[in-house]
C-alpha cells in the first residue's frame, strides 16, 4: 500500500519519533509505515488521517497492479 505519511510528517517538521508519540506506536513502526513494510491496521489508520486531518484516502492508496 502505497501512503504519504513521510510527506505529511516532514511538512509538520516531526520527526519519526515525534509522529510516533502522537500515534503511540514505536518509531520502528512509523519507519515500516513510511517504506511500505507494514499495512496500518484500520484504528491505526484512522489515527494517522485524524492526527494530520485528512481522509484515510488522501493518505493511504492501494498499489496498482
Amino acid at each position: 500500500m502505497n501512503n504519504c505519511i513521510q510527506q505529511l510528517r516532514n511538512d509538520r517538521k516531526w520527526s519519526q519519533a515525534d509522529l510516533a508519540a502522537h500515534l503511540k506506536v514505536s518509531r520502528q513502526t512509523v519507519n515500516a509505515l513510511e517504506r511500505g513494510r507494514y499495512d496500518p491496521s484500520l484504528p491505526l489508520a484512522f489515527s494517522i488521517a485524524r492526527l494530520f486531518g485528512v481522509t484515510i484516502e488522501e493518505v493511504f492508496e492501494p498499489e496498482t497492479e
